[in-house]
């Protein structure tokens, strides 16, 4: 069952969700080759409970860490260790933090040192359709909708579209309905209502759409080896349109990006 958030309710996610956006914020300027994925872990934990929050992730469904950190082919629920990153790596880390009983949850894939063309095209076309997805989550439409525009615009790049990993309904649970694919067909699922609030996460990867798991019971790679991205938001639905709850800006100021394209989903202006 979607459970409808209030104005009030909105507001207390936003502050779990920017809790985990200054978290992505603050990992950003670490992120270098030789870094571990374990020292991050602990520097991301430190910085969620100095802000007055819980790491979501810890412990949920028993996962071991605060983050998950999925390099190269692994397209998520990575577990932190001690393999230091190298240059030309990529990284998605997923983040959770837990405040005042709500959850906040998005993701963004890194780039390690000089990254391929190729890769960085990858990366480009994850994130642009997690923006796609988001435009239509809005009156009017359900979630094929936005499952169509992920799936059409990563598909005509030549990338796979994870099927067995899916978007999902936020709140006072970290999973609540609906799930929200990456790919799917207009007009079908279930119809989008103001307080609905969900976190929309593209995992597209460069060859085939297919994945696996290893013996770790966690950890979900691709199944041809090749290079996957991941990008995730916190959306709600308010007077109709979509509102984004997280932000990408403190990863942004953080490497010296220039970007307006949260602008168009926002009431005002955020203050970084």
């Amino acid at each position: 069952m979607i459970k409808i958030k209030s104005a009030e309710e909105i507001e207390l996610m936003r502050e779990s969700a920017l809790i985990v956006s200054k978290t992505l914020g603050m990992l950003a300027a670490e992120i270098k080759p030789g870094i571990t994925s374990l020292h991050l872990d602990k520097l991301a934990e430190t910085f969620i409970r100095d802000h007055g929050a819980t790491p979501g992730f810890l412990g949920l469904y028993n996962f071991p860490n605060s983050l998950c950190m999925s390099p190269n082919s692994q397209v998520v629920h990575g577990i932190p260790n001690n393999t230091p990153l190298k240059d030309g790596d990529i990284i998605s880390i997923d983040c959770g933090a837990l405040k005042n009983d709500f959850y906040g949850d998005h993701a963004y894939t890194f780039e390690v040192g000089e990254v391929k063309s190729e890769i960085k095209k990858l990366l480009k076309v994850t994130k642009d359709s997690l923006y796609i997805g988001i435009n239509e989550f809005k009156i009017g439409n359900r979630v094929g909708d936005v499952g169509f525009a992920i799936q059409k615009y990563t598909e005509d790049h030549g990338y796979g579209v994870v099927r067995e990993l899916v978007g999902h309904g936020l709140g006072r649970k970290m999973h609540e309905d609906p799930e929200m694919p990456n790919y799917g067909k207009r007009g079908r699922g279930k119809k989008f209502v103001n307080g609905m609030v969900v976190a929309i996460e593209p995992m597209t990867n460069m060859g085939t759409r297919r994945i696996k798991q290893l013996s770790d019971g966690w950890t979900i790679l691709t199944a041809d080896g090749q290079p996957s991205a991941h990008f995730e938001h916190d959306v709600a639905l308010v007077d109709g349109k979509p509102e984004l709850l997280s932000t990408f800006q403190y990863i942004y100021n953080a490497l010296g990006i220039k970007s307006d394209e949260e602008d168009k989903f926002r009431k005002q202006k955020l203050e970084i």
